[in-house]
């Protein structure tokens, strides 16, 4: 393989849970040598969350850990003990990027954060992702993306009209953030470049969210209208919803945006004689009367799988899609094509799939070749191999419980 994008870019991975380990791993994906540091007496969070493997609680069979860990070394450094802190600068000198996704003031404790690494490393590029940034009046509030997308409006949007908010299924703003602070390392690296100089940078969570809500936010600043819950409708589209379909609680997702496709949509499905009626001849019309329209609709869809009338009305020009379910996106014959999940054999969860990015690099595709780490899995590799500490050294730091390859917590935080 080529040489990848990021080859010979070293990162000292002080992130957790969601936002901060992904960033991380999509350097890791192209190249970068991504060293994360955990405490063995307090675990990240993804460790004690599930889906664990056989339904088996433990601090190293998480999936949600295993994900956004790919392609990382692993190591446990305690950084409340004086020695824990002395290491990790260690690896800050020989790290190009520093991650910090901690609570604001966190890092500052251990003598880790920017102003404190600059010192050690001028020409660091430290990046923070955190909920509310790292200034103003709200800096100090923690939390994880559920906070952040409610703070963001998210959840005041989610649902149906006539019932309380729905908070999302995921925690939205951990999944989008990323890919605002990559392209923005990619610039740092390339001004470190040209310039020598290091950089900062701080992201908010909530401002990312906020962001990606600029329709509803541009509605309110324009014309005073307050966007608020419609389920799965749409104010400018109708049909806009899910369907049923035959099968066990298999749907499919109907969209349309005009009169053409409305008639195309009438033609698939054999102009029975409900279409011609004067109440769903225009979008107004139908907007004004959904219920109905929708109960329509799902009698028909109910006929046919989900795949059959995905596939009638693409043909037919008229935008649908299935609602796949996970094992219907393992069989799905375009993500096979890309090779999006990738299986690699994890020491205790066993042989399982991994995402690979959603994006490809023509000349220097992503490689995943090393499964996540088990808790301190790579000690010996990074404190030998990397920061060239002696057997006698590393023997001495197990003894103090500065480092380790075993948990020192109570079982409830493992989830048992």
């Amino acid at each position: 393989m080529a040489r990848q994008v990021f080859e010979g870019i070293k990162v000292a991975d002080f992130s957790w849970v969601g936002a901060g380990p992904q960033i991380a791993r999509e350097l890791a994906f192209y190249g970068a040598k991504v060293v994360r540091i955990e405490c063995h007496r307090w675990p990240e969070t993804t460790r004690t969350a599930g889906p664990f493997k056989d339904g088996i609680t433990g601090i190293n069979r998480s999936a949600f850990t295993a994900a956004y860990n790919v392609n990382k070394y692993g190591i446990s450094l305690d950084l409340n003990m004086p020695k824990g802190q002395e290491i990790a600068k260690r690896l800050v000198q020989w790290a190009d990027i520093v991650s910090d996704s901690m609570s604001v003031g966190a890092m500052a404790k251990w003598g880790l954060d920017y102003e404190s690494c600059k010192k050690i490393k001028p020409e660091v590029i430290y990046y923070s992702t955190s909920q509310m940034g790292q200034h103003g009046p709200l800096n100090k509030v923690k939390g994880y993306g559920f906070i952040g997308v409610s703070y963001a409006g998210y959840g005041n949007l989610n649902g149906w009209p006539d019932r309380d908010p729905l908070p999302l299924f995921n925690n939205y703003s951990d999944f989008i953030s990323p890919y605002y602070l990559i392209p923005a390392l990619i610039a740092a690296l390339l001004y470190r470049r040209k310039t020598g100089k290091g950089m900062y940078l701080d992201q908010s969570q909530v401002e990312v969210g906020v962001g990606f809500l600029a329709p509803a936010l541009m509605d309110y600043i324009v014309n005073g209208r307050i966007a608020y819950r419609m389920g799965n409708r749409d104010p400018d589209m109708a049909p806009h919803g899910v369907f049923p379909c035959s099968g066990t609680d298999r749907w499919v997702a109907i969209t349309i945006t005009n009169d053409e496709q409305w008639q195309s949509f009438c033609s698939v499905i054999g102009n029975p004689e409900w279409v011609k009626d004067p109440r769903f001849s225009t979008m107004l019309g139908r907007k004004g009367n959904e219920d109905e329209l929708e109960e329509l609709i799902g009698q028909w869809t109910r006929n046919y799988t989900a795949e059959q009338v995905m596939t009638m009305l693409q043909e037919a020009r008229v935008p649908a899609g299935v609602v796949q379910t996970a094992e219907d996106l393992f069989h799905d014959p375009q993500l096979k094509h890309r090779e999006h999940f990738r299986f690699l054999e994890h020491k205790e969860i066993g042989v399982h799939a991994y995402q690979s990015p959603a994006y490809r690099l023509s000349k220097t595709p992503c490689s995943i070749t090393k499964a996540a780490p088990c808790l301190g899995e790579d000690n010996e590799y990074v404190y030998k191999e990397i920061l060239g500490l002696s057997d006698d050294e590393i023997a001495d730091l197990l003894i103090e419980g500065v480092i380790t390859t075993d948990t020192d917590i109570p079982e409830v935080l493992c989830g048992k």
